[in-house]
C-alpha cells in the first residue's frame, strides 16, 4: 500500500445511494423541470395572458383545456365548439386556437378570425402598445385593426356557431372562399374604390 495515499473511508456506503433511489430522485427532478403547463396546473390560460402583459379578454369563456410551453410561449386552447364573441366587431374562435405568447403580443396565431364589412379575416397576431396607449392591434394581414384595450378586460361570452355554417368563416353562400384569398381580392377592390377600413 502506498504510504502517501489516503486511507479508505470507514463506511464505503457513505457517498453512495442505492440505484433505485438515485433513479427516483432524478426522475422526479426531470418531471419538475418540464416547461409545459396544462389545465391541471394552478394557473389558467388567462393567468398566462396576464403574465405576458396581455388582457384576459382575448380568449373567450368556455375553454375546456389548454397547454402552454412556458419556455417558448407556444400555447393551444380547446373549446367545446366554435363560437363568436362580440366586441366592436364580431370575432370567431375555432375548436382550438394556437399561437405564441411573448411580452405584450401573440404571434403565429391561428383559429381566430375577425369580421369586417361582412367579411372574415384570419387574425395572424395581436399586440398591445408599449408604453400602454390604451390600444390593442389585431394583425389581419392586409390591415392593422386598432381596438380599445378596455374591450378585452374580461373573457367574453361566446355564442356557439355551427362549424358547417356557411356564413361564419369558410365558404360564402355562393360557394366562394371567404377565409383568405377570396376576401383579399374583395378587400383590395374596396380599397381601390376609396374605402378606408379602420376600427378605433
Amino acid at each position: 500500500m502506498d504510504p502517501h495515499s489516503s486511507p479508505p473511508p470507514s463506511n464505503p456506503w457513505i457517498f453512495r445511494q442505492p440505484p433505485s433511489l438515485s433513479f427516483a430522485f432524478f426522475f422526479s427532478l426531470s418531471l419538475l423541470s418540464l416547461p409545459v403547463s396544462t389545465a391541471d396546473s394552478p394557473y389558467t390560460i388567462y393567468d398566462h395572458l396576464r403574465l405576458y402583459g396581455l388582457p384576459i379578454g382575448l380568449l373567450p369563456k368556455g375553454i375546456t383545456d389548454f397547454s402552454i410551453n412556458t419556455t417558448s410561449g407556444q400555447f393551444q386552447v380547446f373549446l367545446d365548439q366554435p363560437c363568436n364573441a362580440k366586441f366592436e366587431n364580431e370575432v370567431h374562435y375555432d375548436f382550438n386556437v394556437t399561437g405564441t405568447l411573448s411580452s405584450g403580443r401573440i404571434g403565429e396565431l391561428s383559429g381566430v378570425e375577425a369580421q369586417e364589412l361582412f367579411l372574415w379575416f384570419p387574425v395572424k397576431g395581436i399586440r398591445v402598445d408599449v408604453p400602454n396607449s390604451g390600444l390593442i392591434h389585431f394583425d389581419v394581414g392586409v390591415v392593422d385593426k386598432q381596438f380599445s384595450l378596455s374591450l378585452f378586460d374580461s373573457p367574453p361570452d361566446c355564442a356557439a356557431v355551427d362549424p358547417l355554417d356557411s356564413d361564419v368563416a369558410g365558404e360564402d353562400a355562393d360557394g366562394s372562399q371567404s377565409g383568405s384569398q377570396g376576401q383579399s381580392i374583395m378587400f383590395e377592390r374596396e380599397i381601390n374604390q376609396g374605402d378606408v377600413l379602420r376600427a378605433v
